[in-house]
């Protein structure tokens, strides 16, 4: 009798190079994406009392602890909008990069008991702290849009524009721009366990080189050539003026964003790709 050969149904074999991304395997596994989205939501919010309530609690609260300290405290110029609007607008897009940068950067050490006991693209995890930050985005912009709508029946000095449809371009350059240089972190926190506890101080500093809680045009020239060098300042100068009209954006500040984001991402994907490898050895 002969012997019928096996089929297998899964093959996994290492990665020939450095560039052997295996993207088409990552839309493969999109059920598991959407799954890992579903789990991200629910558990942070299973066993709380408000739930996604705190979705506007926090942006609001913030919005109000800036309005006192740096609107009437400090007097800090909000280029003739209204405070509310001028800080909420920078607040719920920075949310989003910050929140998708720390869990990226973290993704490693949070998952290693999953990346140790399972097969699937392990830039499925990071991808998915992206889009599931993208619902909590939604429910903040959603509140913006709320506040922004108010002081726009009110008469208030808004001018919202046709820069408004690059705001999707805006959330997607911000998602890739977190994504890449947090699977650079999560890469280097594999043997550098120190870089972990610099991460949330060092991107609170970075909020501040970014026009949160300034307009650009408040800037002093010596300046702001500095906050000009950071690519995220035209892409949040640039949420704010497609809705207010009030603001500093240029073509050229934009290409410049987008290339940087190009660069990281592409930087993150290769380093990622290299580390994920043999990181179980050093986690």
């Amino acid at each position: 009798m002969h012997e019928e050969k096996a089929e297998w149904t899964e093959i996994i074999e290492p990665r020939a190079h450095l560039l052997d991304l295996k993207l088409r395997e990552l839309w493969r596994y999109c059920d598991l994406l959407i799954m890992l989205v579903r789990r991200d939501f629910v558990a942070t919010y299973k066993q709380t009392i408000l739930g996604p309530i705190w979705f506007f609690i926090q942006p609001l609260l913030t919005t109000v602890t800036y309005m006192l300290i740096f609107g009437n405290i400090a007097k800090i110029s909000t280029d003739g909008l209204p405070m509310a609007v001028f800080y909420l607008a920078g607040i719920t897009i920075w949310n989003y990069y910050a929140d998708s940068l720390n869990k990226t950067a973290t993704v490693f050490r949070d998952n290693a008991n999953i990346f140790g006991k399972v097969y699937f693209p392990r830039l499925i995890m990071p991808l998915s702290i992206v889009v599931s930050n993208l619902v909590r985005l939604g429910i903040q912009v959603s509140l913006f849009l709320l506040i922004w709508a108010y002081y726009l029946i009110s008469g208030a000095n808004l001018h919202p524009n046709l820069y408004l449809l690059l705001v999707p371009l805006v959330v997607v350059l911000m998602a890739f721009q977190a994504l890449g240089l947090g699977m650079i972190i999560s890469a280097l926190t594999t043997k550098y366990r120190d870089l972990i506890f610099l991460l949330t101080f060092g991107v609170q500093l970075l909020m501040y080189a970014t026009p949160v809680i300034y307009p650009m045009s408040a800037l002093p020239k010596k300046y702001a050539m500095v906050i000009h060098a950071n690519p995220l300042s035209e892409l949040v100068e640039l949420f704010r003026y497609a809705f207010t009209g009030s603001g500093q954006v240029s073509w050229e500040g934009l290409a410049y964003s987008v290339v940087c984001t190009v660069v990281l991402l592409v930087l993150g994907a290769l380093i990622f790709n290299r580390v994920e490898r043999k990181f179980m050895d050093t986690v």
